[in-house]
């Protein structure tokens, strides 16, 4: 299988996983798999001022309170909005990429939110970072649909790495009996869900032999807002993430998170659809910057091979601040590092 190269990252080709541009699938097994089994239906109930009982699920309240906390926008939905060509509305054909990073993103995010950590077992530094054993440690929903799926998975399933989770929801596996762990559809699903929030809205295109779904931008601050961030991150001096309804000024782990996600659009190579507006010599300065921070945050702890240079000289203080207020995180934020160096080293995958 072929890899290509690009500023100091060898990236993967042939990740696996359904296109932007697939078809939506068939038959109940392929709509099981794209909806988690959550039990049966929880019905509570409240008195309502006339006296009469008012039901509802917790479920929603749970995924209320769960979204009020986090960005309007997953990882995952940041990448892929990111690849997207705004008018035409999908991913470039010959990005192969993308698809093994926004496994990896899924991974990332459910770290964040505290559903995932590396297994508390002191035994476990002796191993590489994408080897070290993952487990669940909150299975209460997020309202993310493939979120979900994959955090159900974790918790019903044996316990495995970072590296083997990003493997098999891709479909990298020998295994028949592991086959079942793939994520189908990750793009179109990703692309459906930014088209409920109003990102995107979906048309019919017309490719030679065939009719294709695709999902043009609707909502371009959104993607512009991406776009700064990136820009941002790695080209200022100092970094400076101003508050906005993507990225709210109480979120967790603010910097760290943007950082992350650049670091996954490289991996996924749709960060130079970030960078169109920069001269050449810029670019190449932020592709560098890109390999840097990748080689300081794909480690734990963080910030041990850090290369000061003229960009980004408060990230790594602010990211210091963000780990040092949560020091309970540290199994989670292992996880991160994890994904990060799965992400440098795609391609020892193959």
């Amino acid at each position: 299988m072929a890899t290509t190269t690009t500023s100091g990252l060898t990236r993967r080709r042939g990740a696996g996983g359904g296109g932007a541009g697939s078809g939506a699938g068939s038959g109940a097994d392929e709509e099981r798999r794209a909806t988690p089994s959550i039990g049966p239906p929880i019905t509570s109930y409240e008195n309502g001022e006339s006296g009469h009982r008012i039901a509802y699920d917790p479920h929603d309240i749970s995924e209320s309170a769960e979204r009020s906390k986090q960005p309007k926008l997953t990882l995952m939905e940041e990448v892929l909005l990111l690849g997207l060509k705004d008018k035409q509305g999908y991913l470039s054909f010959w990005n192969d990429n993308i698809s093994y990073a926004l496994r990896g993103c899924i991974v990332l995010e459910l770290a964040f939110r505290g559903r995932i950590a590396m297994q508390k077992n002191p035994s476990r530094r002796s191993f590489p970072l994408p080897d070290r054993i993952i487990e669940v440690i909150d299975d209460t929903l997020t309202g993310e649909v493939l979120l979900d799926e994959a955090l159900k998975m974790m918790k019903t399933s044996e316990k495995m790495s970072v590296s083997n989770w990003i493997d098999l929801m891709s479909g990298e596996t020998w295994n028949l009996m592991k086959i079942g762990y793939q994520l189908k559809q990750v793009r179109e699903r990703l692309a459906k869900g930014l088209v409920d929030k109003g990102i995107l809205r979906t048309e019919k295109r017309n490719f030679l032999l065939f009719d294709m779904a695709t999902h043009p931008v609707v909502d371009t601050g959104a993607k512009e807002d991406i776009r700064r961030r990136v820009r941002n991150v790695l080209t200022q001096r100092t970094v400076v993430l101003n508050p906005s309804q993507w990225l709210p000024e109480g979120l967790e782990f603010r910097y760290l998170r943007t950082v992350a996600m650049v670091c996954a659009a490289y991996a996924a190579n749709v960060l130079e659809n970030a960078l169109s507006t920069l001269g050449h010599e810029a670019r190449e300065r932020a592709f560098n910057q890109t390999d840097e921070l990748l080689a300081d945050y794909s480690q734990w702890p963080f910030g041990r091979k850090a290369v000061h240079n003229e960009i980004g000289e408060n990230l790594p203080q602010v990211i210091a601040e963000e780990v040092n207020k949560y020091p309970e995180r540290e199994l989670q934020l292992e996880v991160v590092a994890a994904c990060l160096a799965v992400f440098t080293r795609l391609d020892s995958l193959l």
